[in-house]
């Protein structure tokens, strides 16, 4: 039995019905939760506001209309923006797969149809106050964590208001299982978006898996996504999971999304509808639960047009769709950024730098930074690496200031050269890795790799 008044076993109810609130509160009641009952959004609004509560089980349609569920809907925003790690469960007498959706995505736990099967009801209470304890108990520890250490994972900076947008939508959708499309140009932060994502899921305590889809050849696109048993092929010498069962109960991100072969779409979609893949070389079936965040640079509705992605395999990666907006249109958190991988760098090389000089910090304000936030971060690292004092000046950032000037090539290493190249090309392409990459007449796993090798 659960302790009395307490906050783990206190349930908030509200419907305009008291017939509905009598049964639910008796039903509950019996399996030892402490009910609160309310009949009105500005009633919850109120509750939550004055106690902690494990679950909230509410009703969609109040007094405005009978069928829509825009008022629930409209408080559930509410609710999710007092507390975004607060179980909500949602009730209707109208069973609407549209309503239910669009209840998800707004960060509802779980869709319950009236009249209720009591087993049913009681089990899902019990499994979503048990997910809210669990995320709330790993965000407790998150905190504590990052106290501890003065520091954490990747940290998502944005003050400016080109970023309120994303900031919103992960508070709204984060916390939800609604697949989700990033898109954006190169060096954005993408990854950083798709992770802070996943620490307000309910999957919070659960794997985060990555892979750049673009980078996988071909040859191994189904080992490295569904795993292999030993002696597939040549060099398969063991059993081996791959990222869809690594992820299993958490997220998986897929970058570069865009960048698939047409020959594979098909594959990946079956396992998005059903959850289940083979391993390469085996005929048994396996099954995850895996939240899907993907990312590309890519125009994916123009590449459908282009018959170059599966438009079905679009529509299911895109539930949600969250644009970023490139550096150089947020220039307000240029400088907050600019001084957090500052921190991190000296951190790292452990050099008794403390800052910025004023030239310095109008170079970067004055930079187009067509490498957006990775580039910034490179410039930083370089900028703590050259400098010769406590403060790093203009020219340790190694910034050419205006858009379109051009380095002197003859000054300039081979690598730098490549460097400069693949960039110029990228910006030519709009972006596009996989025209850039056939425009410099690379493979896409060989451009890949030079694109991580010089951080772009």
């Amino acid at each position: 039995m659960l302790p009395p008044d307490s906050p783990a076993s206190r349930i908030l109810i509200a419907d305009d019905q008291p017939d509905v609130l009598e049964a639910l509160r008796l039903l509950l009641k019996s399996e030892g939760y402490q009910i609160e009952a309310v009949k009105s959004p500005a009633a919850v609004i109120k509750a939550i506001e004055a106690k902690d509560f494990a679950l909230v089980l509410m009703d969609l349609n109040y007094t405005r209309d009978t069928t829509s569920g825009q008022e629930g809907l409209d408080l559930l925003n509410k609710v999710q923006a007092i507390d975004g790690s607060l179980p909500v469960v949602v009730m209707t007498a109208w069973a609407s797969v549209d309503v239910a959706v669009e209840a998800m995505r707004r960060g509802a736990r779980d869709f319950i149809t009236k009249p209720w099967d009591n087993p049913r009801l009681l089990a899902i209470v019990k499994n979503q106050i048990a997910l809210g304890s669990a995320v709330r108990a790993y965000q407790r520890l998150q905190e504590e964590n990052q106290l501890l250490r003065g520091k954490g994972g990747p940290t998502l900076i944005a003050q400016s208001a080109a970023m309120r947008p994303v900031l919103d939508v992960i508070a709204r959708v984060g916390p939800s299982d609604a697949n989700i499309l990033i898109t954006g140009e190169n060096g954005t932060g993408k990854g950083i978006v798709a992770q802070a994502l996943h620490s307000v899921s309910r999957r919070a305590g659960k794997p985060f898996i990555s892979v750049n889809m673009g980078g996988l050849p071909e040859g191994v696109f189904e080992s490295e996504l569904f795993g292999h048993v030993r002696g597939a092929f040549t060099d398969a010498k063991n059993d081996r999971a791959g990222r869809f069962e690594l992820a299993d109960g958490g997220t998986l991100f897929m970058d570069e999304i865009g960048n698939i072969p047409m020959s594979q779409q098909a594959k990946l979609l079956r396992t998005i509808e059903t959850g289940e893949f083979e391993r390469v070389g085996s005929s048994r079936t396996y099954h995850a639960s895996v939240r899907l965040i993907s990312a590309t640079n890519s125009d994916l509705p123009a590449e459908v047009a282009a018959g170059k992605f599966r438009q079905d395999l679009l529509f299911r990666l895109n539930t949600i769709h969250l644009h970023l907006p490139p550096l150089r249109e947020r220039r307000e958190d240029i400088e907050l950024l600019a001084q957090h991988f500052l921190k991190s760098h000296v951190e790292r090389y452990r050099k008794p730098v403390t800052g910025f000089d004023e030239a310095a910090v109008q170079a970067m304000r004055d930079y187009g930074w067509p490498g957006n936030v990775r580039e910034l971060d490179h410039a930083v690292e370089r900028g703590v690496l050259m400098a010769q004092g406590k403060v790093v000046r203009a020219p340790d950032l190694g910034l050419t200031v205006g858009r379109d000037a051009t380095p002197r090539l003859d000054e300039m290493s081979i690598e730098e050269v490549e460097a400069y190249l693949i960039k110029k090309t990228l910006a030519r392409c709009d972006g596009n890795a996989r025209r850039a990459a056939e425009e410099l007449g690379l493979s896409r796993s060989a451009f890949y790799r030079r694109l991580e090798k010089y951080g772009l």
